[in-house]
């Protein structure tokens, strides 16, 4: 450590040296506040400066404590008075002093010195952890708020159709174990068009934070600036919006990519048109049988992931929705999750997706999407989900 002392006694300050040097601390002693004020305008840098609260006088001693506050306000201050002088210490400690030692006339107080600074430049550098913590909160939660700006909520459907959609960020634990809700990279859509075909997708930006963010909106804008007729072939819409993509910076800078899964319904024969960059397969919930499966386990239906390569290629598949059955769109976030703490590495896995439909085969839309979330959210044992989970179920009645 860098310690700069303003003492008013030149023996004591030889002696509060030899105390100060126990641990090799850097330790530079001035004897008048010229000095001392003027090695708090160097260039130095001070892990810790300790003064004198009565020297040459009262008032100036105080001034001097204002002056190096003013230019040095991270630095923690200590300030040392006599037992006669204890009472006027309280305009320090009200106005900044981080810590305070007593002058016994004994000089026992050199004993406790060491120890003294040490825990007043802890106690700084926690405070600006929480500070920093804090501000990360804020900024995450900026970002975090744009990105759920442009996720829907009021969702028309088709007749006979009912859908529900969610999202939620994954959690982080930060200092003093407070959660950070992260902003991510998911997203999902769904809207009609004008000749009641419906659109639904959903999207995973690789990683986190700013960049995933704004990948997914650099996305969204392309999307909502398509043609119409732009968005009836599944393959053609996912190849333009990859090579559009595929030349931004802000998607495939540092390897990074967009999975995608973008689908047209058809609510008069009931077909599913989609294709798929990279993404996870749509699961089916046939609510007679009770059945739950992939609509398609076929790994050449998904394509490269949207960023990595231009003109890669891409295939429209074709999915009929049986009449009382639910459809199911998601993240990886869903399945991905699993109790960090355990020896194996579980993950909820489809199993556990199926599990949930299963048991809410009989149950509102909303309690379905409700179960989901909860059983995933369980099956972590409270530890939350690692990554960000998007879901949108469709049900055909």
């Amino acid at each position: 450590m860098r310690i700069l002392v303003g003492w008013d006694d030149a023996e004591q300050a030889e002696l509060l040296r030899l105390y100060l040097n126990v641990d090799d601390s850097g330790v530079l002693i001035t004897t008048n506040h010229e000095q001392t004020l003027k090695a708090v305008e160097s260039s130095q840098l001070w892990d810790a400066i300790l003064i004198t609260t009565t020297f040459p006088d009262v008032d100036t001693a105080y001034k001097v404590f204002e002056k190096i506050r003013e230019i040095c306000p991270e630095t923690p201050l200590i300030g040392a008075c006599h037992q006669d002088d204890v009472y006027k210490i309280a305009r320090y400690l009200t106005n900044g002093l981080r810590a305070y030692v007593i002058r016994d006339k004994a000089g026992d107080y050199m004993f406790l010195m060491t120890a003294i600074i040490e825990g007043a430049v802890r106690q700084a550098e926690a405070e600006r952890e929480r500070q920093i913590a804090e501000k990360l909160r804020r900024e995450v939660d900026s970002v975090r708020q744009l990105q759920e700006s442009i996720i829907p909520h009021d969702i028309s459907t088709p007749e006979n159709y009912g859908i529900v959609a969610r999202y939620e960020s994954s959690q982080i634990q930060v200092i003093g174990g407070q959660p950070v809700t992260m902003a991510g990279g998911d997203y999902y859509d769904a809207f009609t068009l004008p000749d009641d075909s419906m659109i639904l997708l959903v999207g995973d930006a690789s990683g986190h934070g700013m960049k995933a963010c704004m990948s997914i909106m650099t996305m969204h804008t392309l999307i909502r600036m398509i043609r119409y007729d732009e968005f009836r072939e599944p393959a053609h819409f996912v190849r333009y919006v990859n090579n559009q993509l595929s030349r931004q910076a802000v998607v495939n800078n540092e390897g990074g990519f967009i999975t995608l899964l973008y689908g047209v319904l058809n609510p008069k024969t009931h077909e599913l048109k989609w294709a798929s960059a990279g993404h996870q397969s749509p699961v089916l919930h046939n609510l007679e049988t009770n059945e739950v499966v992939e609509v398609t386990t076929d790994l050449d239906a998904a394509g490269l992931p949207i960023g990595i390569l231009d003109d890669a290629d891409y295939q429209t598949q074709s999915t009929i929705i049986p009449p009382n059955s639910r459809l199911l769109l998601y993240t990886d976030g869903l399945v991905e999750a699993f109790p960090a703490d355990s020896e194996v590495h579980d993950e909820f896995g489809l199993k556990g997706v199926a599990a949930t439909m299963k048991k809410h085969r009989k149950s509102p839309l909303q309690d379905c999407m409700q179960g989901l979330f909860d059983d995933s959210l369980e099956f972590t044992q409270g530890q939350g989900r690692h990554d960000d989970t998007s879901v949108v179920i469709v049900e055909r009645s």
